[in-house]
């Protein structure tokens, strides 16, 4: 997980004060992210084909269009954000690289639910176009009956022997890239991860309406 950006997490405690994390609302949540020094700290971690004005209008309109994401715990929206910025990939449905996904894991100190950057199958696609390190990538879906594991850690590995049944109920999502150096890596999301992306995914073509 990233560790809070110390300039970011500063400015925090100073628009606070003495107030604690959780009375924060959707508007000062805005505020914050639009502060010069989290432009300031953006732009140091952007490659050079995005702007840090872009990604603090991106990640405000993120918080109008899901309101809930406001109501997260402020430092993990900052952090998916900044997150964001390090891989040079715009968080929404729009291009659909990564999606801000408010989570039912409440922070410790707020109380508050975090928000977890997921990375989408286009981002994927388009880190390995720039890496250039990516043989190839693929993309599978899992069904209810298939036989599917993974793990995490120092020694990570994902095993799916898929069923009969092509008709049954999707559970999860996966997109695996080999490495040219004989490497792998791997993204999982679970279906309350990919149903979040799709109510996000509506209501942002609502609000265009």
């Amino acid at each position: 997980m990233t560790k809070q950006p110390p300039i970011a997490k500063a400015d925090l405690q100073k628009t606070q004060g003495n107030r604690a994390p959780a009375a924060v609302k959707n508007s000062d949540v805005i505020s914050f992210i639009n502060q010069p020094s989290m432009k300031e700290q953006l732009a140091a971690a952007l490659p050079r084909h995005m702007t840090a004005e872009r990604m603090i209008r991106i990640a405000t309109t993120e918080i109008r269009k899901v309101p809930a994401l406001g109501n997260c715990d402020t430092m993990s929206f900052v952090s998916a954000i900044v997150q964001c910025s390090q891989l040079g990939l715009e968080p929404g449905s729009a291009l659909g690289h990564a999606y801000l996904l408010p989570f039912g894991n409440k922070n410790e100190k707020s109380g508050k639910k975090n928000v977890q950057l997921i990375i989408g199958y286009r981002g994927m696609i388009d880190l390995a176009r720039r890496s250039g390190q990516i043989a190839s990538l693929s993309a599978r879906v899992v069904r209810e009956g298939d036989e599917f594991s993974f793990e995490f850690g120092l020694d990570e590995k994902l095993i799916h022997r898929p069923g009969e049944n092509e008709d049954a109920p999707v559970t999860h999502v996966y997109a695996v890239a080999r490495l040219k150096d004989g490497g792998t890596q791997f993204e999982v999301m679970t279906r309350k991860q990919i149903e979040l992306v799709r109510s996000l995914s509506k209501a942002g073509n609502t609000g265009r309406g």
